[in-house]
């Protein structure tokens, strides 16, 4: 089986979401199964270890997790038109993996949530991006031939899945375009993470 890892950060349960909905997704591919991971939250004054299961949620991600995937899907929520600190962080420690070209060639996705229409939901997928491109990973987005891509009145861009949160209400609700775009995101990586396996096999 293909392994693709679905890597996110969610503070108020929307990226949670979408991760969710990624992994159904890449579940829907045949010869692909997704592991669900996250990061654990940073602090601004002093580095703390947590233990490697959160009180909820999945278990915080591994190197030997991300070294072992076939794929990689990123998550986080928008700070300032930018990825999140604790994936950040959590990328930024992965010098091993590039230098010996763990990630190299295998596919990947990446996806956010914004609490307002224009709060930097491109410039925070192109943020997440760039470490995978260092990477040598192969970024997959979301075509305009997605009915959902032309349609979509909340979330969806063609650089990943998104979700517009907005001010109040439930916030991880996801409206049904989002949900199908993260669908195919995550379907999208998973049937390149199941072809290149073939191939190296």
């Amino acid at each position: 089986m293909a392994e693709v890892l679905v890597l996110y950060y969610s503070r108020n349960g929307s990226t949670a979401e979408l991760a969710r909905q990624v992994a159904r997704g890449v579940e829907s591919v045949a010869g692909a199964t997704a592991r669900l991971r996250t990061v654990p939250p940073v602090s601004a004054t002093c580095e703390a270890t947590v233990p490697p299961v959160p009180d909820e949620g999945p278990p915080y991600a591994t190197l030997d997790e991300l070294r072992g995937c076939d794929g990689l899907v990123l998550g986080s929520p928008t700070r300032f038109g930018n990825m999140a600190a604790p994936l950040k962080y959590f990328l930024d420690g992965t010098s091993a993996l590039w230098l010996g070209g763990g990630l190299d060639r295998k596919p990947a996705g990446v996806f956010t949530s914004t609490g307002s229409l224009h709060g930097g939901q491109e410039s925070t997928l192109l943020s997440m991006m760039l470490p995978l491109l260092h990477h040598g990973m192969y970024v997959v987005g979301l075509p305009f031939t997605a009915e959902a891509l032309n349609r979509t009145r909340t979330g969806g861009t063609p650089y990943g899945a998104s979700h517009l949160a907005g001010a109040g209400g439930d916030a991880a609700r996801l409206s049904d375009d989002e949900r199908e775009l993260a669908r195919l995101l995550g379907r999208r990586v998973a049937e390149l993470a199941v072809a290149a396996r073939v191939l190296r096999t």
